[in-house]
């Protein structure tokens, strides 16, 4: 018996720590983006016919959809906005010089952050970002402070990132706004795109996206 003893208690101990690692694990798992699915599929979306491109938005501005991630973005200001364009034309798209805007109703211009400024308003609040225009891919820096690896790894790995569409391929990822101070940034909102290009180097017809296509569909819970 007293072999017995000796035998499970370590066994227990074994178990628990197991089921506390599994825990962890869990707890710290890899952020998984959204899958996209065609542009014009979502009702913030605006699509050019004859140029068969079409870019689409939809805000994840509710606790339910930003649960996706481990980063409070709105506690901090921000609101993630998952970025769609597909192509269903024969050649590719060059958004290597694309600029994206998000017009409030009070015309104030925001521009996507950065993932350095980011990093420095999660890990100092009172730092200011820049916003200035940024060229895509946003550029990456090393930035010093509390930011965790996890993340940073999630802002890396969720962001929007693609230079091209090929033919007949949707790509896709989050751009994150700096909302800080404005009560309701999308209403009466709207997303302007330029600087999309074709095979040839020809700037395609400007996109504008309304944020009223998007307010006025009663949003899905999980």
């Amino acid at each position: 018996m007293r072999f017995l003893r000796r035998f499970h208690r370590p066994n227990a101990v074994l178990v628990l720590v197991t089921l506390g690692v599994l825990a962890a694990y869990v707890a710290a798992k890899d952020f998984v983006k959204p899958a996209a699915q065609p542009a014009k599929t979502y009702p913030a979306h605006d699509e050019h016919p004859a140029e068969k491109v079409a870019i689409a938005v939809d805000p994840y501005d509710t606790p339910d959809k930003a649960k996706i991630f481990s980063v409070d973005f709105r506690a901090h200001g921000y609101l993630p906005v998952f970025f769609i364009v597909t192509n269903d034309g024969d050649q590719p798209v060059s958004i290597a010089n694309m600029e994206v805007k998000l017009i409030t109703a009070n015309r104030s211009k925001l521009t996507p952050a950065a993932p350095e400024d980011i990093y420095r308003h999660l890990s100092n609040p009172q730092a200011n970002t820049s916003s200035a225009p940024l060229p895509f891919p946003i550029p990456r820096k090393k930035v010093k402070g509390t930011v965790s690896k996890k993340e940073m790894d999630e802002i890396e790995s969720s962001e929007f990132a693609a230079r091209a569409v090929e033919p007949h391929t949707t790509q896709s990822g989050f751009l994150y706004f700096d909302v800080e101070g404005i009560s309701a940034p999308l209403a009466g909102a709207h997303i302007d795109i330029t600087r999309v290009t074709d095979v040839r180097g020809n700037e395609l017809m400007y996109f504008e996206i309304s944020m009223e296509k998007y307010l006025s569909v009663p949003q899905k819970s999980n």
